[in-house]
């Protein structure tokens, strides 16, 4: 019996998932998915399910079915590619032939003291679930401090500003203007967006302590009610403390066909994987697509397959539930009605593909 094993299903693990469970299988194979949660958590939303605009249930969709696929549900504590076993929960051990991880991302402090102990984040279900209680139980006319303004920071404090609008948001940015890989015609758009709905944005920051209740940029403190810390991302833990080649930011350097290439039977999908795109859903539902090519050639005992670059559509972002912004098909500005409309779209085509 061959066994392929998933770390993590996210929006990678899922588009491999349903390529498996649509597909002819190899009669040996036996494919088994680890995941802390019974069900795939739908990520790019967490940011209104954080701000209280949609519920829990809103961001699930089920697992695929099929009778050759197990899903177990646990904490993975180690990944050992030399004896070629994951460990789960402490206690449990599971063997591959195959191994695809996917295990995501966690929030990046940058050694800023207090900040992983007083802020909250949005990078798990868990977390994002501990955000929402918090941020619906402030105070009347309470203060919110974001810090980072990439594309979560803007989207939870526009949809915040939505679900409490008595609230004081405040969202700061390094930058000298918000969302800075972007045109300059977006950027103006969504600052004079919060300009306009009262979310003061504090450019030029410079965050160097967190305290309870107290955010210090350049020294100087901020007292605030609560702390969303959205200020940048890096792989899970185990696949940094793996001993592979990595890049700057701690991902995995990988071959073409997206397998490391002194372990080339364990694939790398999504955050954990080096790319010259920024992390994303659709690249890692691209790289998910092109493994699956790799492994159904290694099956038929065919070539590898030769694999196109992968390109960028686009990035959408939402501005509450009526305004949005990005850029369309890689880099036509977008701003307004359109882009939340698209945005709308995509995430009704997402669910009722996956559902």
């Amino acid at each position: 019996m061959e066994k392929l094993l998933i770390l993590g299903g996210g929006y990678g693990g899922m588009r491999i998932l349903n390529h498996l469970t649509d597909m002819t299988l190899p009669e040996e194979l036996e494919i088994t998915l680890i995941d802390r949660e019974p069900y795939h958590c739908m990520k790019t939303e967490y940011y209104a399910l954080a701000a209280g605009t949609t519920s829990d249930q809103d961001v699930r969709v089920t697992f695929p079915e099929h009778p050759r696929l197990k899903v177990i549900n646990g904490h993975i504590t180690d990944i050992n590619l030399q004896d070629q076993q994951v460990e789960i929960n402490n206690d449990r051990y599971e063997s591959y032939d195959t191994l695809i991880i996917g295990l995501g991302s966690e929030d990046k402090f940058h050694n800023i003291p207090g900040a992983d102990t007083h802020t909250l984040g949005i990078q798990s279900i868990n977390s994002v679930r501990e955000t929402a209680q918090n941020l619906q139980n402030i105070h009347k006319n309470g203060t919110v401090s974001i810090v980072g303004a990439g594309l979560s920071g803007i989207e939870v404090a526009s949809e915040l500003h939505e679900s409490r609008p008595d609230l004081t948001i405040r969202l700061f940015d390094r930058g000298d203007r918000i969302l800075s890989t972007f045109p300059e015609k977006v950027s103006e758009y969504v600052h004079d967006w919060f300009s306009e709905h009262g979310v003061q944005v504090v450019n030029r920051a410079n965050i160097t302590k967190v305290e309870p209740g107290i955010l210090y940029n350049k020294d100087e403190p901020v007292h605030t009610d609560t702390i969303v810390w959205t200020a940048g991302i890096q792989p899970h833990h185990l696949v940094r403390n793996l001993d592979v080649e990595k890049d700057h930011a701690q991902r995995i350097i990988l071959s073409d066909h997206h397998f490391i290439p002194e372990a080339d039977n364990v694939f790398v999908i999504g955050d954990c994987a080096s790319s010259d795109h920024a992390p994303s859903a659709q690249l890692a539902e691209a790289q998910g697509d092109q493994i699956i090519k790799v492994l159904q050639s290694r099956w038929n005992n065919e070539p590898l397959p030769d694999l196109s670059e992968i390109k960028s559509r686009g990035t959408l972002g939402s501005l509450g539930k009526k305004k949005g912004f990005g850029l369309f098909m890689g880099n036509t500005p977008l701003t307004g009605r359109v882009a939340r409309l698209l945005k709308s779209g995509v995430l009704w085509l997402y669910r009722y593909h996956n559902g």
